[in-house]
């Protein structure tokens, strides 16, 4: 018998997807980091959020957008932004009773890539 995965775990894509939809939700909403989404396509965001939360979940789906360091070249991330959107993060997991070590490893996902997220064009 297989081991369930986090993707599994988790609920699969549509629960994913709720997941990702309050976040961007949280995001918009935030004082702080709303101004970064003034003109974004939130629906593309969310598209391919899913998609890479699916992918490193361990699901069936596959992220095919761009690297997250071209993506977020010209956003001027400081690292207390990632820290905000963090704890957002955790909210919409805790939101949907994601704890624990799911949650952990829902935003270790995320955090792997904090070094492409902060770098900017002058990097």
């Amino acid at each position: 018998m297989s081991e369930e995965t986090l993707y599994d775990r988790l609920g699969g894509e549509p629960a994913i997807r709720a997941v990702v939809d309050d976040f961007y939700d949280r995001l918009v909403a935030d004082p702080e980091l709303g101004p970064f989404f003034e003109g974004a396509d939130l629906e593309h965001l969310r598209e391919t959020q899913t998609d890479f939360l699916c992918e490193a979940a361990g699901g069936p789906q596959t992220y095919d957008g761009p690297a997250i360091e071209e993506a977020h070249l010209e956003v001027p991330f400081e690292p207390e932004h990632i820290e905000r959107a963090v704890e957002l993060l955790y909210e919409s997991l805790a939101e949907f009773d994601v704890e624990g070590a799911d949650a952990d490893a829902v935003v270790g996902a995320v955090a792997e890539f904090e070094a492409e997220l902060l770098a900017g064009p002058e990097d």
